[in-house]
């Protein structure tokens, strides 16, 4: 599998899109940016484009572009709350560097 949700992301993923009254899933994908090189994108799914591979974890569908998935493949997002602060962790088995701010990566 490309990509794994934890429960708990997968969890916030699915309130999400109840919120949203709409959504097909996830989209996760990569763009060149930052200092490292790499940074990750995220957006709900409405549709599914014609590159698009789908995977799913624990009941969510995770749409990756096919340009994206070797910078992806073997990824696990986690989703967290350390204070007053919440987001997903990426936890990407591809990465060689990470810049100082942690908004970008290289592999």
């Amino acid at each position: 599998m490309a990509v794994n949700l934890t429960e708990r992301a997968a969890r916030y993923v699915a309130r999400s899109i109840e919120q949203r009254g709409k959504g097909l899933g996830l989209r996760v994908g990569v763009k060149a940016s930052g200092c490292s090189g790499m940074s990750y994108q995220l957006e709900f799914a409405d549709v599914r484009n014609a590159d698009d591979l789908e995977f799913e974890s624990h009941g969510i569908k995770v749409l990756i572009d096919s340009k994206s998935l070797p910078y992806l493949q073997g990824i696990e997002l986690d989703f967290v709350r350390e204070g007053l602060n919440e987001g997903f962790r990426f936890n990407n088995p591809n990465v060689k560097g990470t810049c100082g701010c942690g908004e970008s990566f290289s592999v």
